[in-house]
């Protein structure tokens, strides 16, 4: 490392305040450093060979008339490449959209359309969720895995796509996102925006050029995006990819070829490994339910040494973020002394509002505001603390692109963002979410009766694997979906079936309403054939359920 490097290291958080000069800082810093590489691959860098391809296929972008200000589009799995054409375009002042992989072809269409893209990155795999009329339009279709030109309008080849170095406050990137609630919106994020991100989260917990990352969401997610994906340039860090889906056992043997040190998940991972495997498991063995009984604290230290070891054994962050995160699978990894974090955030703020690193977790708490970041409870209720958890802070977005109404709707009239979540703080500044705003069912008597807490109880069940609670017609239904192999679905329209189905029905309605208060009581319960659909961090789109829906739901 020369001078020049070790004196911009020490000045990197002031210095680094666009994407851009990420980019010139960390490949300069970092030349030689291994940057990124995928399993079972030769698709690698480091950080001098992947500033080479990027300034490539930016001069390639500019010669078909594609500058500073346009948007270009990104459909792919995780991959380095990714990283390339993410890096091809925001520090010569193009504006990315990155585009969740599982998007329908429909949904692809809207954000093409709507964001007036130029030209995407896309893999073959993908290739057949672009519409010929879309390619048609578009200036370039550029495939990722290997950078070949698959369609192209000769007509734009003018060598006149002017680059610049762009401004904090300028635009970097645009995100898509229907959330739980529907109706996509596009949250425009600044440059700024992105490389406060990068430093709440160095701040919350200090990676170094030694870390590496094993990426496993969806790198078009801002909470991949910036935490998995910016923050790990930032320090010089390796990320590696997989090609396959992570399930199990691909995850599995990924853990042990590249040991991580951090990984980013979501809940429903490490609460499906606790419920699949470190229960049944206790359950199994008469030491571990005696260990259980008589030792729990050296039972769960134990449980965590196996699980770092599965982990591959140098794991010391493994972030938690994207939705609440279940208590009881919480109050394990506390007791297990297994080194998770929590985060807590929107798109809208690029996505960090709350953090706590491993060492400043609390159980059902969201931590403290991040660094640089301004947090308060708006319109809170003064006999339950309940408010609304509002934001300012350079993390928070633009607005939502070409949509300034739905924007104004989002702002107080003096400059909060609202987040829709309600929460209670505690006397250490700690968060405590309770539920959506737009979720809370208003009880008879005015209680609010939050969903989340129903569900909770409800997913403790042994035989369930998800559920969600509504209000319909001034009635609380639970939808179920159960594990497979407590219905034989095989059997569907046999009396016996529908007997067994009722009196799996009942049980959850009886267990729930022991173990919840006289207001949160259910009154009925659906049970549903398939699992939920998802958003990209596995939260419920509930929009999707308000309805009964009679192919769905017995």
């Amino acid at each position: 490392m020369n001078f020049f490097s070790r004196r911009i290291l020490k000045y990197r958080e002031k210095y680094v305040d666009t994407l851009g000069k990420l980019y010139e800082y960390s490949t300069a810093v970092y030349e030689n450093k291994k940057m990124s590489f995928m399993l079972d691959s030769d698709m690698a860098y480091t950080y001098g060979s992947f500033r080479k391809k990027c300034d490539e296929i930016s001069a390639r972008l500019s010669r078909y008339g594609i500058g500073a200000g346009d948007r270009v589009a990104i459909l792919s799995q995780n991959m380095p490449n990714w990283t390339v054409a993410m890096f091809s375009l925001v520090p010569f002042g193009r504006i990315s959209v990155p585009i969740l992989p599982d998007s329908s072809e429909n949904e692809v269409t809207n954000i093409l359309t709507h964001s007036g893209c130029k030209a995407i990155f896309v893999s073959q795999k993908l290739l057949g969720k672009i519409s010929k009329e879309c390619i048609d339009k578009l200036v370039l279709v550029i495939d990722i895995e290997t950078f070949d030109i698959i369609h192209r309008d000769d007509k734009a080849y003018t060598c006149n796509g002017r680059v610049i170095s762009p401004l904090p406050n300028d635009l970097a990137t645009i995100i898509y996102t229907s959330g739980t609630t529907g109706n996509a919106k596009g949250v425009m994020l600044s440059h700024r925006n992105l490389c406060t991100n990068i430093k709440i989260s160095y701040h919350a917990h200090k990676c170094t050029h030694k870390d590496i990352w094993l990426s496993i969401l969806p790198m078009a997610h801002t909470y991949e995006l910036s935490i998995g994906v910016l923050y790990p340039i930032f320090v010089g860090a390796s990320v590696a990819y997989i090609q396959k889906p992570p399930t199990p056992s691909v995850l599995l043997d990924a853990l042990k070829t590249v040991r991580p040190s951090v990984m980013l998940s979501v809940p429903l991972i490490i609460e499906k490994i606790y419920k699949n495997s470190v229960v049944p498991t206790i359950r199994r063995s008469r030491i571990l339910k005696w260990m259980k009984a008589k030792m729990p604290s050296v039972l769960y230290r134990f449980i965590g040494m196996k699980l770092k070891s599965t982990f591959g054994g140098r794991i010391k962050f493994f972030g938690i973020g994207g939705a609440k995160l279940d208590s009881t699978v919480e109050s394990f990894l506390k007791q297990a002394k297994f080194p998770y974090a929590i985060g807590y955030g929107l798109t809208e703020t690029a996505p960090l509002i709350c953090t706590a690193n491993p060492k400043q977790t609390k159980v059902g708490s969201t931590g403290c505001a991040a660094y640089g970041v301004t947090v308060k409870l708006d319109n809170k209720n003064p006999e339950t603390g309940e408010g609304e958890i509002v934001v300012k802070g350079d993390n928070v977005m633009l607005g939502y692109y070409k949509d300034p109404a739905r924007t104004r709707t989002v702002f107080t009239d003096d400059g909060w963002l609202r987040t829709n979540d309600l929460a209670v703080q505690d006397e250490k500044g700690r968060y405590y979410i309770k539920g959506r705003l737009n979720n809370m069912i208003l009880g008879p008597s005015g209680e609010n009766i939050y969903p989340e807490e129903i569900e909770k109880v409800i997913n403790d069940l042994d035989e369930v694997n998800e559920s969600i609670v509504m209000e319909r017609d001034g009635r609380i239904v639970a939808l179920v979906q159960f594990n497979d192999n407590i219905i034989d679905w095989d059997q569907e329209g046999e009396d016996q079936f529908f007997e067994k189905l009722e009196a799996r029905k009942q049980a959850v309605l009886n267990y729930v309403n022991k173990h919840v208060n006289k207001f949160s009581k259910v009154n009925s319960v659906e049970v549903v054939k398939e699992p939920f659909e998802k958003t990209a961090t596995q939260k419920i789109r509930r929009f999707k359920y308000k309805k009964a829906d009679k192919t769905k739901e017995k």
